[in-house]
């Protein structure tokens, strides 16, 4: 994942509300934080509804195009735009059409969900939908015996697995974070590290006697949400999130060590009827500099205000606690949001940090906890990895530097140390 460069902010709405020539469609498409939610129909049926949200990130696009797996019988439900909350157009296409009409990549024997986007897509910005549909499709989900099988080879990184009424998870191929839905059936939800797809499989029983697993006790207030650590008893109520749907997602750009600086965005959905503002605390010990601030959806950019200490009250901020004098908090205002809509909001700030990014001898030491699922490090131009100490998948940035992307699926956070060391 390369760092984005950064929006133009409302420039960009105008220059892409006028009419776009063909050659405007010609960049292949591209897309970004995509999540897919596959709910199991009757045993037996080759059934399973599929929830899918994603991205467009093409600047410029009007449209997105969502293929549909060759042997599949598909039933579309409806196509959501996630940032309005209104229905799209769409329609099926073939592959020619999808070719000629702004996806020249796709398969000219393929079939398409051609959605009509709410709004050109900003300038590094998104556009953001939610495509409901249910394919029939006996290769992928099928009876053995008793049990039900879901196979299928998986190119989305984070997915989610809801078994039918009445059974129980007996298989998983991969690691899965497992959970009850409120109506009782079990769910799975799986992260893949890597860039590849992977051949993904889930095996189920019916409960013995019919049984269903009943819902999870409500949460207690001295335990709920709490993770990491060694709990001195059981947690009896806790409640954890799904990590998969998660879609916060952030970059550190670190600068020369000897700053002890560095510079991050980060990706965050806001789906709070009401919520006009967004309280990223600093961490004690770090300073924020140079905030900025995005509407992704809109390619607007935010109004932004660092308050210290007293400030904090002043503005009339809950931020948790009572704001110590040396309390930093930056402030990102956005329009309010309505009921069944969200805004998908990117933060850049520039850091120092002496006491977790330093320069030691002839190396460089980063040594920093990360609570996202999704976190990258990008090391300064010019630096060779020498170290890391959670497993990550290391790739090159365009420019030539290293980069490692961590994906941690689990509810708490990654204690991350690297050293690299100048070429």
């Amino acid at each position: 994942m390369d760092v984005p460069a950064r929006p133009r902010g409302l420039a960009v709405l105008a220059a892409l509300a006028l009419a776009l020539p063909a050659a405007a469609q010609d960049p292949p498409q591209t897309q970004a934080d995509d999540f897919t939610r596959y709910e199991l129909q009757a045993p037996g049926s080759g059934a399973f509804r599929i929830v899918y949200d994603v991205s467009a990130t093409t600047p410029g696009a009007r449209f997105y195009y969502n293929s549909i797996r060759t042997g599949a019988e598909e039933e579309v439900h409806g196509v959501t735009d996630l940032h309005t909350g209104e229905a799209l157009d769409w329609e099926v296409v073939d592959g020619s059409h999808a070719r000629s009409h702004g996806h020249p990549r796709a398969d000219p024997q393929g079939r398409y969900i051609k959605v009509a986007l709410g709004r050109p897509v900003p300038e590094g910005g998104q556009g953001r939908v939610r495509i409901d549909k249910t394919y029939r499709d006996p290769e992928s989900y099928y009876r053995d015996g008793r049990d039900v099988v879901f196979r299928r080879s998986l190119g989305i990184r984070r997915n989610a697995v809801v078994l039918p009424p009445g059974f129980e998870l007996v298989a998983a191929n991969y690691p899965v974070q497992v959970d009850t839905e409120e109506d009782g059936r079990i769910r799975v939800s799986f992260m893949s590290p890597g860039p590849g797809p992977v051949d993904f499989s889930v095996r189920a029983r019916p409960w013995p006697g019919g049984a269903r697993p009943a819902p999870s006790p409500p949460p207690r207030a001295d335990v709920a949400n709490s993770g990491g650590g060694s709990p001195a008893a059981a947690r009896v109520g806790w409640t954890f999130p799904q990590r998969a749907f998660q879609d916060r997602d952030i970059t550190y750009d670190l600068q020369d060590p000897v700053s002890h600086a560095f510079r991050l965005f980060h990706d965050y959905t806001e789906s709070r009827p009401g919520t006009d503002r967004y309280l990223n605390v600093v961490r004690a010990g770090s300073a924020a500099s140079d905030p900025e601030a995005y509407n992704l959806d809109t390619g607007e950019q935010l109004v932004v205000e660092q308050l210290k200490g007293a400030q904090i009250t002043a503005r009339g901020l809950d931020i948790g606690r009572v704001p110590e004098p040396d309390t930093e908090v930056v402030v990102i205002w956005f329009d309010p949001v309505a009921t069944g809509a969200s805004t998908r909001l990117r933060i850049w700030e520039t850091y120092t940090d002496p006491g977790r990014y330093t320069l030691a001898g002839e190396e460089l030491v980063w040594d920093r906890a990360l609570g996202r699922s999704r976190n990258t490090v990008v090391l300064p131009s010019g630096w060779s990895l020498t170290a890391n100490s959670i497993p990550g998948v290391v790739s090159e940035t365009a420019d030539g530097r290293i980069q490692i992307r961590y994906i941690n699926p689990r509810p708490d956070q990654i204690q991350v140390f690297i050293r690299a060391r100048r070429r």
